[in-house]
Order: C-alpha cells, then structure tokens, then sequence
C-alpha cells in the first residue's frame, strides 16, 4: 500500500517491488491525478473521495 505519496516516489517504490508483491495507490487520488498515478504501474488504486463528501441519505424505514 502506497498512501499519501508523491507520484514520483510512487514509481520509485513500484520499481524497487518489480512484481514481487501486487501494488495499491492511495491517498490524494483525485480525476486530476489518477491517470498519473496509474502511470506509475500500480496494479490497485483506491480512493475514498467517493465517500468522504457524500451526503447522507435517510432510508430508515417508520412504521407506525
């Protein structure tokens, strides 16, 4: 798990692995800098963006 690293040394770090373990990227994973981050030869990327801002939704059911 690769968390909260600048791309750069994303890559670095994908190199010093060379497939002897599978990879994941995460942390700062934005539409901005996704593509980059994929670049780097990461085999996971993960992104909890989707979730931190959404909206909670009421879906309780009231029975009376």
């Amino acid at each position: 798990m690769l968390d909260n690293m600048p791309i750069d040394m994303m890559g670095e770090a994908v190199r010093l692995i060379n497939r002897k373990a599978f990879v994941e990227a995460s942390g700062n994973v934005t539409l901005h800098t996704v593509r980059a981050i994929a670049e780097t030869g990461v085999d996971f990327i993960s992104s909890g963006s989707l979730t931190h801002s959404a909206p909670a939704a009421d879906i309780s059911m009231k029975i009376k």
